[in-house]
């Protein structure tokens, strides 16, 4: 198997020769610093599990990167029949849209109140104390899992009280039946915040005793049950229920069925912690614990975690509003939060299963060319990463392009979701795979600052990044009919990560002396050119094929001509311009098939 590892070996040893520039620094002990995954824009897209396969120490995940690719395609695998499914269950329009309201409001208080402070600081310091402390971390630990525990309940406890004012604070465009059936479903969901807090946790730990396989696996459980839910859902209602014709009992079903995956979630990972030989024994005695001074180092981490929030209020509140907008005048097709939300996870895939791989390969290099203080070097890795990534992800985001009508209406014209419905998601979708690599710059930049130590600047770089996403959003309602405001929703999301991209790109640039810009400029236009001759391809498909019947023939035919033929297509157009990333990569291909 290809491993990004081996990537990056090649392209090091065929990299020249350049001097060694000496002198970099830290601004703290990277060690010490976790990684909030993609929680930058929380909430509105699923990120990395806190305490997942993004916050184990560098070791640890050069040791299990193939287990974790595995568990990460599994996971999204299941996930994307979990998506398709949920649509087929609850649609786009005002029931799809009260559902995915109240199914975020217990990740954005989890993330906000626990998450971002499990992740940044909390799972380095477990991890540090159990080298450190004579009894491994024990009591350490006992003392995390007791706080946590009861923070945890708490929260819980009171969110369940409050969930009718967060569903007026992330949609105050809902009212009415609308308004009424998400209330019922966020007092149900938000029982989850325990059990998300629960399985980040058992994660970290587990992940700190090098056990991988139950972190990677059980979140493919959690997919497996709220798969077996909607199916029983849509047995049980049929489609095309609306939040008038719902039933008391079948908002349970959805709402305590929902919470149920992530009970299962937790359950399976405390089991295999039991298993690995830790037993809780509640302890309050914090004093001198170090926790508070470690909560106290995440000041910066937790800046950017509430401008994140903001962030995800914006774009809910925009997403809400324009949905319910676009009912009251009679637009029939979903135009709210649920078309926006089943058109991001789509445009997550590509990210999550390539970048983060990539990313994955890339700190335990970076870490140590760090500590070495090589400008030269941590710039190269930077540039190796990117190219990298950008070589796979630029010709997917173009197909994801060319095919997100056809596609999303192939996978999600079933059920309440009807083909108009399916096509708008398709439309949303297009959008967002143009900013795809200004995503992807982004999360590859925030690492190299994490990894020099420095919480600082993605934090003090998220606010100019995050007015430019809200006053473009917000103005999307003023200037845009209801029914088209989501489909450019991606736009503002877009500009927050290219605003951020450039002040990064700059920062970085003084600390390394450049970036190889030029280099990486070149790659990045050679990879788009060679896109051209594959993308026509694709649209001539789609009209070739669009006079076959129904719905699914016309898409599967298009995408399997245009896919296959327009890879053949980008690959050679890849090595007439002579794209170095594509003929590596081919070469070490070749060499490897050989040997077998």
């Amino acid at each position: 198997m290809l491993m990004p590892e081996d990537v990056l070996d090649d392209y090091e040893r065929h990299d020249p020769e350049i001097p060694a520039e000496t002198g970099l620094t830290t601004v703290r002990d990277p060690s010490e610093i976790g990684d909030l995954g993609t929680a930058d824009r929380a909430g509105l897209e699923d990120g990395d599990e806190v305490g997942g396969s993004s916050h184990t120490g560098p070791g640890n995940i050069a040791r299990s990167s193939a287990i974790m690719a595995v568990g990460t395609i599994a996971s999204r695998v299941t996930g994307f029949v979990r998506t398709i499914i949920l649509a087929a269950a609850i649609g786009t329009q005002l029931l799809g849209d009260a559902y995915q309201t109240a199914g975020m409001v217990p990740y954005m208080i989890y993330d906000l109140l626990i998450g971002g402070l499990l992740a940044s600081v909390f799972v380095p310091f477990i991890v540090k104390r159990r080298k450190l402390d004579a009894d491994g971390g024990d009591k350490t630990e006992q003392r995390l899992v007791t706080l946590m525990l009861l923070a945890l309940f708490v929260i819980t406890l009171v969110a369940v009280g409050l969930a009718e004012w967060f569903i007026r604070i992330y949609a105050g465009g809902f009212s009415g039946s609308q308004f009424e059936v998400s209330v019922i479903l966020a007092r149900f969901l938000v029982l989850q915040i325990f059990f998300i807090g629960a399985s980040g946790l058992a994660s970290a730990m587990l992940n700190a005793r090098n056990r991988f396989g139950a972190p990677m696996w059980a979140p493919v459980l959690n997919n497996v049950v709220i798969i077996g839910i909607c199916l029983w859902f849509l047995a049980l209602a049929g489609p095309g229920r609306t939040v008038e014709t719902i039933t008391s009992g079948e908002l349970m079903l959805l709402g305590l069925g929902t919470a149920l995956g992530q009970v299962v979630q937790a359950a399976v990972l405390v089991w295999a912690l039991a298993a690995a030989g830790f037993r809780w024994r509640p302890r309050m005695d914090l004093r001198g614990s170090g926790l508070g001074e470690a909560a106290g180092a995440a000041s910066w981490m937790m800046l950017y975690i509430v401008v994140a929030q903001v962030g995800a209020l914006v774009s809910t509140n925009v997403a809400t509003r324009a949905g319910s907008m676009a009912a009251e005048l009679g637009y029939e097709t979903g135009a709210g939060i649920a078309a926006y939300k089943f058109a991001s996870m789509l445009f997550q895939l590509p990210y999550a299963i390539i970048a983060v791989s990539v990313i994955t390969a890339l700190l335990p290099r970076m870490s140590e060319h760090v500590a070495a203080g090589r400008k030269d070097q941590v710039r190269r890795d930077f540039s190796h990463g990117f190219r990298l990534s950008s070589v796979l992800i630029i010709p997917i985001s173009v197909a994801m392009i060319v095919f997100a009508v056809p596609f999303c209406v192939m996978i999600y014209a079933q059920g309440s979701t009807s083909t108009e419905d399916a096509a708008a998601i398709g439309r949303i979708l297009m959008v967002f795979c143009v900013m795809l690599i200004p995503f992807t710059l982004f999360q590859l930049q925030m690492r190299v600052f994490y990894a020099l130590g420095d919480t600082r600047s993605p934090a003090l770089v998220s606010i100019p990044s995050e007015i430019a996403h809200a006053v473009t959003a917000v103005s999307l309602l003023f200037w845009m009919e209801p029914q088209h405001i989501v489909v450019w929703l991606p736009v503002p999301y877009g500009l927050y990560y290219i605003v951020g991209s450039v002040i990064m790109w700059r920062m970085l640039a003084r600390r390394l002396n450049g970036m190889e810009g030029r280099q990486t400029l070149v790659t990045l236009a050679k990879i788009h050119i060679a896109t051209v001759p594959s993308a026509l391809f694709g649209v001539a498909m789609i009209y070739v094929f669009r006079g076959l019947p129904g719905d699914l023939w016309p898409a599967l035919a298009s995408i399997a001509a245009g896919g296959v033929v327009g890879g053949v297509l980008f690959v050679v157009t890849a090595k007439l311009l002579n794209v170095t990333e594509v003929t590596s990569f081919l070469d070490l291909l070749k060499s490897r098939l050989r040997r077998r």
